[in-house]
C-alpha cells in the first residue's frame, strides 16, 4: 500500500500549522432563545474556531423576587411561592421552607406526616430524573426515550392529582405536616406504578444509558475532579457524580430518612455520563424508599397541634435544607415576630451548580456545550427565583 501522504493530506496540515492563517477570536450568545438551553439562560461563548476558551452563564431572565415576596406574605402564603422555585420538583421546595418555619414555630410534626412527605418527595425525585433523562436524551439526539419517560412521569402526576388536585405546583406539604390524607386506593395505586417502573429502569440502560453513541458524547466530557466539586459548592448528582459522598438525607436525616434503608450513588471520574447514570440509579434507590415508607406507614394525625392559623413565631432564625432532586436546598429564615418572614434567603442548588460551566466548558468544542449544560440539570425558575 502506497504510504505516501495524500496532497490534501498535505494541505490540512498546512492549515493547521501555519501561522499566517491565524484567525481571531468570535462572540458567540447561545440563548435565551436557543432550543436546547434548558430554560432562558445565555451563555456568553468566546470562541477560537470550534473550541471554546471563555463561557460566561448570563441569569436574570426569570427573576420574580420571591425571596422578597414572602416578605409580605404569611408563613402558610409563603409555602405557594416555593412550588415555582424548581417547579419540576416542588415537593422538596415546599418541605424545605416547612423545615425551617417548624423550627421557628418550635412544631413537631406527627409521624405519619412525616413519612407521607417522604413518600411524595421521592416520588418528586423519580419524576424529576424523568424529566432529565428525556430531555437530556433529546439534547444528545435519542428522541425514543423522551416518549418513554414523560409515559412514566404521567402515572406519577396522576398520584398528585388524586392526592391533591394539582400536577406540577403542588402546595402539600404545609407548615406542621400535610394537607391530605392517602387512602388504600392511593396506595394501591403507587405501589402498581413502582411495580411497573422497575423493569422500565433497566430499558432505558438499554435504550440510552449503554448506547454506544451516547457513550462516545458524554463518557469523557466536561469531567469535574473532587476537588473542583468541592470548590465550586456543587451538591446532589452533580456531586455525587464526582465521586463525592455526600447526601443530605444520610448526613442530616430529617423527617425520618434514617429509618430507610438504601444507597447513594456515586460516580468516578465527573464526567456527563457520571452526572447522568447518578440519576438512573437514585430513581432506583427512591423506589426502595417508598416501598419502605408505604410498608410500615404510621397511622395517626397530619398536623401538629398547637399552630395558629396565621403563625407569629418568636424573634429568631432557623436554617433547614433537604436533599430536593437537584441537590441541596436550604431555607434561611429570620423572624421578628411578626406574621411574615423578616427576611428569607434561598440556598438554591441550581444557582450554585452552573456556576461551575464557566470553568468545564473551556476547551471544549460547542458541539458539546448543550451535552456539559444539560447534564448539569438545572432549572431557571430556581436559578433566577
Amino acid at each position: 500500500m502506497n504510504s505516501e501522504p495524500r496532497p490534501e493530506m498535505a494541505a490540512e496540515n498546512l492549515i493547521v500549522t501555519n501561522p499566517a492563517l491565524q484567525t481571531d477570536t468570535m462572540f458567540v450568545n447561545m440563548g435565551p432563545q436557543h432550543p436546547s438551553t434548558h430554560g432562558v439562560l445565555r451563555l456568553g461563548l468566546t470562541l477560537s474556531g470550534e473550541v471554546i476558551t471563555k463561557a460566561v452563564p448570563d441569569i436574570g431572565y426569570l427573576h420574580r423576587g420571591t425571596e422578597k415576596l414572602m416578605e409580605t406574605r404569611t408563613y402558610n402564603q409563603c409555602v405557594v411561592l416555593t412550588d415555582r422555585w424548581d417547579y419540576c420538583s416542588a415537593m422538596p421546595n415546599n418541605l424545605a421552607f416547612c423545615l425551617a418555619a417548624e423550627k421557628l414555630i418550635g412544631a413537631k410534626v406527627p409521624p405519619r406526616a412525616e413519612a407521607l412527605r417522604v413518600v411524595m418527595c421521592e416520588l418528586n425525585r423519580i419524576a424529576s430524573h424523568l424529566i432529565f433523562l428525556g430531555t437530556y436524551g433529546i439534547d444528545i439526539g435519542a428522541f425514543t426515550p423522551f416518549l418513554y419517560a414523560f409515559r412514566e412521569r404521567e402515572m406519577i402526576l396522576d398520584l398528585y392529582e388524586m392526592l391533591c388536585g394539582a400536577r406540577l405546583t403542588y402546595n402539600y406539604i404545609r407548615l406542621g405536616g400535610v394537607a391530605a390524607d392517602i387512602d388504600a386506593g392511593w396506595i394501591a395505586k403507587c405501589r402498581e406504578f413502582l411495580e411497573f417502573i422497575k423493569p422500565r429502569l433497566d430499558e432505558y440502560d438499554t435504550l440510552l444509558s449503554f448506547n454506544p453513541i451516547f457513550l462516545v458524547r458524554t463518557k469523557a466530557i466536561g469531567l469535574i475532579s473532587k476537588d473542583s466539586a468541592v470548590a465550586w459548592g456543587l451538591s446532589g448528582p452533580n456531586l455525587r457524580g464526582s465521586g463525592v459522598n455526600y447526601d443530605v438525607r444520610k448526613a442530616e436525616p430529617y423527617c425520618g430518612y434514617e429509618q430507610y434503608d438504601f444507597e447513594v450513588p456515586l460516580g468516578r471520574t465527573g464526567s456527563c455520563w457520571d452526572r447522568y447514570f447518578c440519576r438512573v440509579q437514585e430513581m432506583r434507590q427512591s423506589v426502595r424508599i417508598i416501598s419502605a415508607a408505604l410498608a410500615k406507614l404510621p397511622s395517626g394525625e397530619l398536623l401538629a397541634k398547637g399552630i395558629a392559623k396565621i403563625p407569629k413565631p418568636p424573634p429568631g432564625e432557623a436554617y433547614a435544607h433537604v436533599e430536593a432532586s437537584r441537590g441541596d436546598l436550604g431555607i434561611y429564615l429570620v423572624s421578628d415576630g411578626g406574621t411574615a418572614p423578616y427576611r428569607l434567603h434561598v440556598r438554591a442548588p441550581c444557582f450554585v451548580n452552573l456556576a461551575v460551566l464557566q470553568e468545564i466548558l473551556v476547551g471544549k468544542k460547542v458541539a458539546d456545550v448543550i451535552a456539559v449544560l444539560g447534564s448539569l440539570d438545572i432549572v431557571l425558575g430556581e436559578v433566577d427565583r
